[in-house]
């Protein structure tokens, strides 16, 4: 990293850090936000020279995918689902410019498949407002994560974009996670016991809250160990990384954080095995200051939460007493979205048809945190397929291309996301697809040495 792109860097960081003090302050301005960073990555993507029309789209989408919870918490976007919408919007104006590849069309079958279950909604619940907005909510992120697959399969891409892209995503997540301290400057005001704590996560749910703040510790981490070459980018780094783990744990929802901990896990793993021997033993010491920061920062959050964030990982309340399901419900869920399945195998119940029955049996609308299972019940046997090619096709694509250090880290978001989390948010969709990526590397110019003739 030269001098002047080390200078960008920060100031996208003050940048960030002032977008956050002006969001929380002068909430009007996160629908100006909103508006803003919508023009602003159009205008990249349609201006941009053809080789780079995929980096913009890219780069565009991941900035989505960092900003999504921030303006869904401070009402900047213009509806609930704008995000997903935007980030579909960014891929379908990539496609256009370059296309798909044709090797993707599993993908095409995945959207294809998700067809029935609308239709078996449609006849069971009927066709009105309540109807199309509990579709689009339950299956938007699907979607979004289709159509990401769809344009990102063997896509070409250098590992100088690929950790450009990581970057951008951790840029509003700085914002987001200013905007969070401010709204919670009292933590003792709001901590009343072990459960996931609205208070503490910016006022919004802290199960999107903690996934995102995740995201962006990983993003910290991969650009401490791959783009932090000075002291200065190195303090910087490591001191962002911090402030986000601190807000992330204090969330009191777990699932962001063990995601955040074992995508970073991959990413080092397959950071050390293509390395040499030199570069292991400075990721092993690099690793080792990472766990220091990393268990500083847990026994910082237990001190000033009284204990509280112990009993909550150890899954008792706030008398110690053990609390017994450590799923908070999700079980439950889990298991009646299998029955679900058990009793219409075929076609299923229909998207957004548990949720359905749930305000027929338990008079509220509980919606799933499991997407698995949701996909299971509410479309049978095409279900069973669609999980079936999210599974294997990445996993095929990655028996013949081997190169990218993020491959498992990418997919392990997806499936630890979409099993405490579902699909809220459009991070696991698009994180999935980034998966899918042909990573080129550059090669290193031959030395050679010049042959003068004696004669």
């Amino acid at each position: 990293m030269g001098i002047n792109s080390e200078y960008k860097y920060l100031q996208l960081i003050v940048l960030h850090i002032i977008i956050g003090l002006l969001v929380f302050y002068f909430r009007p301005l996160a629908k100006i936000y909103f508006f803003a960073v919508v023009i602003f990555f159009l205008v990249r993507i349609v201006v941009a020279p053809p080789p780079k029309k995929t980096y913009e789209v890219l780069k565009a989408c991941a900035y989505i995918v960092g900003v999504e919870v921030l303006f869904r918490m401070s009402d900047g976007g213009v509806f609930y689902e704008a995000s997903k919408y935007l980030v579909i919007l960014f891929i379908l104006f990539g496609m256009f410019y370059n296309g798909v590849s044709g090797k993707g069309y599993p993908y095409f079958i995945y959207l294809i498949l998700l067809v029935p279950g609308v239709i078996v909604a449609s006849n069971n619940i009927g066709f009105d407002a309540n109807f199309r907005t509990n579709v689009a909510f339950v299956l938007s992120g699907p979607v979004c994560l289709g159509i990401s697959a769809l344009y990102c399969y063997e896509k070409k891409v250098t590992k100088h974009q690929i950790i450009d892209i990581v970057k951008v995503i951790s840029f509003p997540i700085i914002s987001m996670t200013v905007y969070v301290y401010l709204y919670t400057p009292k933590l003792e005001d709001v901590l009343l016991g072990t459960e996931s704590n609205f208070a503490t996560s910016g006022g919004f749910g802290p199960n999107q809250t903690s996934t995102i703040l995740g995201l962006g510790m990983f993003s910290l981490v991969v650009r401490f160990f791959l783009k932090s070459p000075t002291l200065l980018l190195k303090i910087v780094n490591a001191s962002i990384f911090v402030f986000i783990a601190h807000r992330a744990i204090i969330t009191f929802s777990r699932g962001g954080v063990f995601t955040a901990i074992i995508i970073i896990a991959f990413f080092l793993f397959s950071l050390y095995k293509k390395s040499h021997r030199i570069q292991k033993t400075q990721i092993l010491t690099t690793g080792i200051l990472l766990v220091f920061i990393g268990v500083a920062t847990w026994l910082y959050s237990a001190q000033q939460t009284g204990g509280l964030i112990e009993n909550r990982y150890t899954n008792k309340d706030a008398l110690g007493r053990d609390k017994g399901d450590v799923s908070t419900g999700r079980v439950d869920l889990f298991l009646s979205e299998l029955e679900g399945f058990m009793n219409h195998p075929f076609v299923g119940v229909g998207a957004s048809g548990m949720k359905e029955f749930r305000i027929e049996t338990r008079g509220k609308g509980i919606v799933s945190h499991n997407e698995i299972s949701r996909v299971l019940s509410e479309h049978g046997l095409f279900g069973v397929i669609v999980i079936l090619i999210l599974i294997i096709k990445p996993l095929g694509f990655r028996s013949r291309n081997k190169k990218s250090l993020f491959f498992y880290a990418f997919l392990a978001f997806w499936f630890a996301t979409v099993n405490h989390s579902a699909m809220r948010i459009a991070a696991p969709g698009f994180i999935y697809a980034l998966a899918l990526l042909n990573i080129q590397y550059e090669k290193r110019p031959l030395s050679r040495k010049r042959i003068i003739s004696k004669g």
